[in-house]
């Protein structure tokens, strides 16, 4: 990656990769594509959900302290305790198990909220749900793992809207039931659990991908450098062309998949852009899903109603989704350029979202609290996909190219950007087609032959990641 002073490009005697071709193989890509999507739908079937607050304070009869206090704490302590190990996993056991595991802790989750009856009960119900929230990167990892990097932008888009479009239909049904319906939350429970039971279904009978990012790497394909090539061809620091490392334990360390993976996190934070959007994303994220878990407990509070029929949980979740989706669709197309304005639309947007937490606070109307929590989550939203794309190498990216690979294209990137060629320096020995993709920041990716001079920077074979 480079500024747009320094360029990086690429080497460009590769041939592409094939696009799905025609019969079979068209097929066979098209059935797994729909068979991902409609599983995405049917795991977020889950319309008592958005009741899940006035199920315990009601039928269950727990106590609003002990639901504050007891029960609803144990999912943000659990979550922190599980997300790193269950990530590790996900990409040990290549995504599948994971998937079941999920599931299965989705159905433990509403056995416990229909047969539980105390608060033990309860927080092992907030338990397994972490673990259904952890678990949610192995659907989009396991989607990547399946396609090829030409296909990783669109296979997003799709299993995205199918999500997307599966939360929403969820809570519409959950509040048509329930208003509509005049049904039990009780019985919206086990109609939630029907859906569960369908999905864990659909998860065993996923493909089971042969390779993973980090633990489960595939081999080189034919004619392709291994990783050991590339390090002898572009050295790293410290170690000299043409000289092998001692087969010690000290000097494999280097190759170990945590400390890999800590290296390249060590040198991606020394990026400003993408150390800012980061942690914007850790500390916003935290304020989102505290928001988001402890809500329904304050909308109990602002009107304590008795009557089911007058819960709208399920309408306003519907709204949020919905507004969060149209954000996150219209921030693809706003033009700004981020790298000079970030801060600035950071820093407005948190305080519009502090803003609209105190309103939540303070006001005694539920509807103005259910209408400034549809805004919170929409403005969260639309920054989402922003912080994804915002910096000189979207970490979405990365994680989509193996860390040595050499792209067979230029269309082999999965960036937004339009593509242009452009004339390679007279001054450069090399000839050849040069093909920059803008990136949202100051930044652009190339594509070209190796050796092209440009200014005072000559492009280095193999390309190296920076």
């Amino acid at each position: 990656m480079a500024s747009s002073s320094q360029r990086v490009e690429k080497p460009g005697t590769l041939e592409p990769q094939p696009e799905p071709g025609s019969g079979r193989e068209l097929q066979s890509w098209r059935c797994l594509v729909f068979y991902l999507c409609f599983y995405g739908f049917m795991a977020q079937m889950r319309p008592g959900e958005s009741f899940i607050t006035p199920y315990l304070l009601g039928p269950k009869n727990f106590t609003k302290e002990q639901v504050t206090n007891e029960i609803t704490p144990v999912l943000s302590y659990a979550y922190l305790a599980v997300l790193v190990p269950t990530f590790l996993l996900t990409d040990y056991l290549r995504y599948k198990p994971v998937l079941l595991l999920q599931g299965l802790s989705y159905i433990s989750v509403w056995l416990l909220l229909l047969f539980g009856h105390s608060v033990l009960h309860m927080q092992f119900m907030e338990f397994f749900y972490s673990l259904t929230m952890a678990a949610r990167i192995a659907y989009s990892s396991y989607i990547f793992s399946l396609v090829r990097p030409a296909q990783y932008q669109r296979m997003a888009g799709y299993s995205r809207s199918a999500v997307l479009l599966g939360v929403f239909t969820s809570s519409v049904l959950g509040q048509l039931l329930i208003t509509a319906g005049k049904v039990t939350f009780q019985t919206l429970n086990y109609i939630s659990l029907a859906f569960l039971t369908f999905s864990l279904i659909l998860a065993m009978f996923l493909k089971r991908p042969k390779r993973s990012l980090f633990f489960n790497r595939s081999e080189p394909a034919h004619g392709e450098a291994s990783p050991s090539e590339l390090d002898k061809m572009h050295p790293g620091p410290g170690q000299p062309t043409g000289r092998k490392l001692p087969g010690t334990l000290l000097a494999g360390w280097r190759d170990w998949v945590l400390v890999r993976m800590l290296r390249e996190l060590g040198a991606s934070l020394r990026l400003p852009q993408l150390r800012l959007w980061s942690l914007w994303w850790v500390f916003n994220s935290t304020g989102y899903y505290l928001i988001v878990f402890y809500v329904h407990i304050l909308w109990n509070v602002v009107d304590p109603t008795k009557d089911t029929t007058k819960v709208y949980n399920g309408g306003v979740d519907a709204a949020s989704t919905l507004l969060g989706a149209i954000t996150s669709f219209a921030a693809g197309f706003v033009k700004i350029q981020w790298a000079l304005w970030a801060k600035l639309i950071i820093g407005g947007v948190t305080a519009v979202q502090a803003a609209l937490i105190f309103l939540m606070y303070s006001t005694s109307s539920i509807w103005v609290c259910y209408v400034s929590y549809v805004l919170f989550r929409g403005f969260y939203q639309f920054l989402v996909p922003i912080a994804m794309s915002s910096v000189p190498w979207s970490s979405e990216s990365t994680r989509s190219l193996p860390l040595f690979s050499r792209p067979s294209s230029h269309s082999s990137f999965p960036t937004s950007g339009a593509w242009a060629s452009r004339s390679i320096p007279s001054s450069s020995s090399t000839s050849g087609t040069l093909w920059c993709c803008p990136l949202p920041t100051s930044w652009e990716l190339c594509w070209g032959p190796c050796g092209i001079s440009w200014g005072a920077t000559t492009s280095r074979c193999p390309w190296a990641r920076s």
